[in-house]
């Protein structure tokens, strides 16, 4: 009873400095002003802990994973009578609610040359090229991000695929009376998977959700969350933007399969969340290094 003497002082510490070699977690107080160490490490605690991209793995993984996609999307039943039919739906819904804007603006757009031949290949290639190195971005400069943010990539990709085959839809050029001008066929631009002998393996009616903003939404906010110079959050929060404007234009996309694709994008993240104890951008920048016979702690701060 009393006050505590160095030697007891000392046991403490020594008690202490021994639960170092089962756990990293620092000391805290508590109430009584005895140390309490973190829980042991647990299952759901490794699943949280970052850990560092391997470079050959994620080469392969990405290339099946895509592979696998394009296999699935171009193996849906082009159901054309059915698509047509959701695509009435679609148009004659946006009409009702007064934004039904698509065909103003793909009229518009197409009657400036260089601008819609600009955007026919914005769509045709930056879909992939500014995802590809988003990704390489995050793996060079946030590997301790870079796991579950593609994770929150593949979930919204893979979840389109219900989308496809629960909702054929046909886009707005290829609907019957439509007006709508197929921009692509009419400028003779290259790269669109629904030209030539392309439109013979490419779902010509998988256009709800729209990937191409469910991708760029996904890029814009990695790089407006993650970016450190102002222009480069500006460009990362205007691209989805420009995105939306152009699969309008080339009358690829209704904005509703817009929103389908930012919907997609959110169970993605919130499975991510779910998954990790919180939001994506806030892991590590870094995974830690453990020391020998040491565990990780799940909760490191990030950086």
């Amino acid at each position: 009873m009393g006050e505590p003497t160095a030697k007891t002082a000392d046991s403490l510490n020594g008690r202490t400095a021994d639960s170092q070699g089962s756990t990293v977690s620092i000391p805290v107080a508590g109430a009584t002003g005895v140390a309490r160490t973190a829980p042991r490490n647990t299952l759901l605690a490794r699943l949280r802990t970052p850990r560092s991209p391997r470079l050959w793995f994620e080469v392969l993984l990405i290339g099946v994973s895509y592979w696998l996609y394009s296999l699935v999307r171009n193996a849906v039943p082009e159901k054309r009578t059915l698509a047509m039919r959701h695509a009435d739906w679609v148009w004659s819904f946006e009409h009702h609610l007064g934004l039904a804007v698509e065909h103003s603006v793909n009229h518009s757009v197409n009657s400036v040359t260089w601008l819609i031949v600009g955007m026919n290949y914005y769509y045709a290639t930056l879909h992939f090229v500014i995802t590809i190195g988003v990704l390489v971005w995050l793996y060079v400069y946030h590997p301790g991000r870079y796991g579950p943010a593609r994770m929150v990539l593949f979930l919204t990709t893979w979840l389109a695929l219900v989308g496809f085959w629960a909702f054929p839809l046909a886009p707005p050029r290829l609907m019957t009376g439509g007006g709508f001008v197929d921009t692509v066929e009419v400028h003779h631009t290259w790269g669109s998977m629904s030209q030539g002998s392309l439109a013979h393996v490419s779902n010509q009616y998988a256009a709800m959700p729209s990937m191409h903003i469910g991708w760029s939404l996904w890029c814009g906010i990695t790089i407006a969350t993650l970016a450190k110079p102002l222009w480069a959050k500006l460009v990362g929060a205007l691209y989805p933007v420009f995105t939306l404007t152009v699969i309008i234009s080339t009358g690829n996309h209704f904005w509703l399969d817009a929103a389908g694709g930012a919907l997609c994008l959110a169970v993605g993240y919130g499975v991510a969340y779910a998954v990790y104890g919180r939001w994506v951008y806030r892991l590590p920048r870094v995974p830690a290094r453990p020391a020998a016979g040491s565990r990780v702690r799940p909760d490191a701060q990030p950086s």
